[in-house]
């Protein structure tokens, strides 16, 4: 398959360019360990593929209107119970 028939295939599939399509998954890995994990935002840009904080944080309010830190204020995590010995 060439390069042009599936950017034009990913675009039909998706509604989106492949590119936006890659940051739209990256910021959805991002948003999911801010969900899930005490991480640095720092170590949470490069899991997610995005790089720097400062790269992670740009994208984050472009996209969704809130920075990182809000976005995981706004999920606090829930204290993890021991278990019953």
């Amino acid at each position: 398959m060439s390069r042009r028939t599936f950017y034009r295939r990913l675009q039909q599939a998706t509604g989106t360019t492949p590119l936006q399509w890659l940051l739209n998954q990256r910021l959805a890995q991002a948003q999911s360990l801010l969900e899930s994990t005490d991480l640095p935002v720092e170590k949470i840009a490069k899991l997610s593929g995005l790089g720097t904080a400062n790269n992670l944080r740009h994208h984050f309010v472009k996209q969704l209107g809130i920075s990182p830190s809000g976005y995981r204020n706004a999920f606090p995590r829930q204290p993890q119970e021991s278990p019953a010995k």
